[in-house]
């Protein structure tokens, strides 16, 4: 909280640089995104993707893996996801949904799983294979989209039928109409639910979380890294190759070029800003959310690059605040010991 209050203090000023009065603009930024339900649709809308990529980073990190392929999984992922959803026509919702959903996973995981198998085997650092990763899915998928798949006059597929469209949320509740969040929502949540259990209620888990504090200790103690290794990027990339149901199935219903605009590098800040806890990146994607629904509302008054330099600030003071309380409360521990030593 203290680092979200000085990023504020701080995006105050350079508000009053470029000669606007920040409590005017705070005032908008808040009332367009939380003062209303279609704003808070609107933000529920983008902090969805940011629960998927943002649990990817998490769960690699837990693992001592620094995963920056989230883009790329999740740009594979969306793309099986719309092929799916606008090839099986023929198939019911109750099939057809999930075998789209199934499809983003495996695309993603496979994805992941490559660079997982090259450190395994070959010792290549992941932070360089993921990232080459990301290089290779736009191109690959830029080549299908323009050239195999595409829709004339467009950079996008063909749109998918309508019995694979997740129903957005004003169905359920009037209060949200003209937002585009949707079923997808629920389904994020659903992998926190899952990713916490996985976590710390599962052996893979608990093997998990130890490579991540002591690899070799692990070893000594009979855990597969190689293996975990790979299990643990390819589970990484499943998750990012889930962002494609809240676009593609609940938003525009086929998969555009360009659609994420760095929804995977963000989920890394997302996971750091929460400490790579499952309930914390529901509310970090939610910060997020706000940040980049409250930029559009607030761009004829300030750049839209105002959201970036808060998320950049919120990031560094995180870090710096972090470590200045750690080495404080350590500090205070001991002169607790020693005072109750004298």
């Amino acid at each position: 909280m203290l680092a979200l209050l000085l990023s504020f203090i701080i995006g105050g000023v350079f508000i009053l640089l470029i000669g606007k009065d920040p409590f005017v603009v705070y005032a908008m930024f808040f009332s367009q995104t939380m003062g209303s339900w279609y704003g808070i649709g609107q933000v529920l809308f983008k902090a969805t993707p940011l629960i998927f990529t943002g649990l990817s980073a998490a769960i690699s990190f837990r693992a001592g893996l620094f995963n920056i392929g989230a883009e790329g999984q999740l740009i594979i992922g969306s793309f099986l996801v719309a092929m799916v959803g606008c090839t099986f026509s023929s198939l019911p919702s109750f099939l057809l949904i999930p075998c789209a959903l199934l499809a983003g996973a495996l695309g993603g995981a496979l994805w992941g799983a490559i660079p997982g198998f090259l450190k395994a085997k070959f010792g290549a650092h992941e932070v360089i294979n993921t990232i080459m990763m990301n290089f290779v899915a736009a191109g690959v998928i830029s080549y299908l989209v323009t050239n195999v798949y595409s829709v004339p006059a467009t950079v996008h597929t063909p749109q998918i039928t309508a019995s694979a469209e997740l129903l957005r949320l004003d169905v359920f509740a009037s209060a949200f109409h003209g937002s585009p969040v949707n079923v997808s929502l629920f389904i994020a949540l659903a992998a926190c639910g899952g990713v916490y259990y996985l976590l710390w209620r599962t052996r893979f888990g608990y093997e998990l979380r130890a490579i991540g504090l002591n690899p070799i200790a692990a070893e000594y103690g009979g855990i597969s890294i190689a293996r975990r290794t790979v299990l643990t990027l390819a589970l990484a990339g499943a998750l990012a190759g889930l962002v494609g149901g809240n676009f593609v199935l609940g938003y525009k219903h086929y998969y555009e070029l360009g659609f994420s605009e760095g929804i995977g590098f963000i989920g890394i800040a997302v996971a750091l800003l929460a400490r790579n806890h499952p309930i914390g990146i529901v509310l970090a994607s939610i910060f997020f959310g706000i940040l980049e629904y409250g930029s559009l509302t607030i761009n004829t008054m300030v750049p839209k690059e105002l959201s970036n330099i808060l998320q950049a600030i919120v990031i560094l003071f995180m870090i710096t605040l972090t470590k200045f309380l750690s080495r404080w409360t350590t500090h205070l521990q001991e002169c607790i010991v020693q005072d109750s030593n004298v």
